[in-house]
């Protein structure tokens, strides 16, 4: 589909729309409503009105951008559930994601449709197909897969939306332990392999996933300036748009090519799923300073203890991290090894007898 980056503009009534041309055809669209999204720019004031007419602009050319479509009330009241979930899931195929993450997404889609007519979803029939995985690993696995359907279903206008238990089976969890040396192992994988090196610099500074979103960045997702990347929903594991900051530091690695090339391949078609973990198997093997259980995603865990030390906001890492909701945050925050409490924070002894002082 051709679309054309929107540009902003405000009518004589101070609302701002956005214009963009969709083959061709010049339109005008003043929220996300026709894309199933709920961005209202106009019910804001100030900065925060032209601030969220920027995110409209954002939305609506990774809407079409990824084969994205309008949705009128009129359609949407003829589709079912099982519509939704299959257009849901052709979405997430015109996206650039694995053969194997896709292969999921259809099998998941298969069998939570498969007796499904026209009748809805119901609370029920998600509980009994969810509970058919009785290995834990597996249960989460189709449980991840269920949510991102039902997410792009949701934005393409699904109603009403299924309650079902959304508790995740305990895992062995798997430990990406954070680095304290960031300067020197980045300077060793830089001598090492380029593209590791900035696979690895913006898994940390910009706290994107290395095998699907970083693999799969096209220079048409940057900025002109290079300050900002920008997800659709079927380039990242959350299902959502992202603008993403970039640091300094990261831009100045940064060499502009071809918008539709990938970065890495330098040609439109990237690297193979497995490119970013083969290159790091080899490194980590030739390695002599990287230490038990520090692997690819350490990065991005090293990157998130920054981000919360320095900021203190869950909200902030929330949303840097992608994460679709705050439970996930703080789930990954225990993982982290971050302190929440300080000594300062901790019950104060005053030391009144020479006993107590020299045992203590």
């Amino acid at each position: 589909m051709n679309v054309s980056y929107p540009s902003i503009s405000k009518d004589k009534c101070n609302n701002y729309y956005v214009t963009f041309y969709l083959n061709g055809k010049r339109i005008r669209l003043y929220s996300s409503k026709k894309i199933g999204g709920n961005n209202h720019p106009n019910k804001y004031k100030g900065e925060e009105q032209l601030k969220m007419a920027y995110v409209l602009a954002a939305e609506i050319y990774s809407h079409f951008k990824g084969g994205g479509k309008f949705y009128d009330k009129d359609t949407m009241n003829l589709l079912t559930h099982k519509d939704y979930l299959k257009e849901a899931l052709d979405q997430k195929k015109r996206g650039n994601y694995s053969k194997h993450y896709i292969q999921l997404l259809e099998h998941v889609c298969t069998r939570i449709t498969q007796d499904l007519n026209s009748e809805n979803l119901s609370s029920k029939k998600v509980n009994l197909f969810l509970e058919s995985y009785s290995n834990p690993s597996s249960f989460n696995t189709i449980k991840k897969h269920l949510n991102a359907l039902l997410e792009g279903a949701y934005r393409l206008g699904m109603r009403p939306k299924i309650s079902y238990n959304k508790t995740s089976k305990k895992t062995k969890a798997k430990l990406h332990k954070p680095f304290h040396d960031l300067a020197t192992i980045l300077d060793e994988i830089h001598g090492f392999n380029y593209n590791l090196f900035l696979c690895c610099l913006l898994t940390y500074g910009c706290l994107l996933r290395p095998h699907r979103e970083i693999r799969l960045l096209r220079w048409e997702d940057f900025s002109d300036d290079l300050s900002f990347i920008s997800l659709s929903g079927d380039q990242n594991k959350s299902g959502r748009n992202r603008i993403v900051p970039v640091p300094t530091y990261i831009k100045e690695h940064l060499k502009p090519g071809i918008k539709e090339e990938n970065i890495f391949s330098k040609n439109k078609k990237p690297f193979a799923d497995d490119y970013f973990k083969n290159l790091w198997t080899k490194y980590k093997k030739r390695s002599q300073i990287i230490k038990e259980n520090q692997t690819l995603y350490s990065f991005r865990h090293t990157g998130a203890i920054r981000l919360f030390e320095k900021t203190g906001s869950l909200t902030k890492l929330q949303k840097a991290m992608g994460h679709s909701s705050m439970r996930v945050s703080l789930t990954y925050l225990r993982g982290l090894e971050v302190a929440e409490l300080q000594e300062e924070d901790m019950p104060i002894l005053k030391i009144e007898y020479p006993y107590l002082q020299s045992q203590l």
